[in-house]
């Protein structure tokens, strides 16, 4: 575990010195990223086992949760961190949102091995968050930064602000760019067929946070798999 001083783009053999430099953009438009996941959900277990549990979990550890918390998780996946959450929140509330059916099927299964857990999990988007303005004391977001559009990620900013406390949590987990050559393998792999990896590609929102006004206080960088990833812990 360290922090991240990494370059944008890949550095490979043959490439081109535009390519060098150039941050990937989103390839697989909002529209097709619910049916994108809904047809990887079978397989998203093992994939998230392999190459995204370190980061999940030590976002869990520095969401620090507190019994009796208003949580909101936006994109819950197949719900491993979602579950977590419910655990360590009992007396609070607890919702989950995710674009993709199959992985929300997946997610209510998981959940429903909870005894008497206290949660709400429907399909939602990152733009149009079901909660009211300031009620929220922790938001939780993985793995989705890596799925929007730069040119859409301050509306998604400010939408999570927007539900957010003063002085709220937001923990961020985001496919984030290779420190080395080894763990770049992946932008070479979108740059070919975004789809094969369910359309992610690295990302680093320390920058895009500050700009919507949330203080970062951590940005740590782990690799599962040579799958490189980044938690953001920062406050309203």
């Amino acid at each position: 575990m360290n922090t991240s001083v990494a370059c944008c783009g890949i550095t490979c053999c043959g490439g081109s010195k535009a390519m060098l430099n150039k941050q990937l953009d989103a390839r697989v438009s909002q529209a097709d990223i619910g049916a994108v996941y809904d047809k990887l959900s079978s397989v998203y277990d093992l994939w998230s086992l392999l190459t995204e549990s370190r980061a999940r979990a030590r976002a869990i550890e520095l969401a620090n949760i507190k019994d009796g918390q208003n949580i909101l998780e936006v994109a819950v996946g197949t719900g491993h961190a979602f579950r977590e959450i419910v655990k360590r929140n009992p007396g609070g509330r607890n919702t989950g949102i995710d674009l993709s059916d199959g992985m929300l099927s997946k997610a209510r299964k998981r959940l429903s091995q909870l005894t008497g857990a206290k949660y709400t999990l429907a399909k939602g988007t990152a733009f149009d968050l079901p909660a009211a303005t300031g009620s929220v004391d922790l938001l939780m977001n993985n793995y989705m930064f890596d799925l929007i559009a730069y040119d859409d990620m301050e509306k998604v900013l400010a939408e999570f602000k927007r539900v957010l406390k003063k002085g709220g949590k937001l923990v961020l987990v985001n496919m984030t760019e290779g420190e080395s050559f080894s763990t770049k393998v992946y932008d070479l792999v979108y740059q070919l067929y975004p789809k094969a990896i369910g359309g992610c590609r690295g990302v680093k929102l320390s920058d895009k946070l500050r700009e919507q006004g949330f203080t970062v206080t951590t940005r740590e960088y782990y690799h599962q798999l040579l799958f490189p990833s980044e938690v953001v812990v920062a406050y309203t």
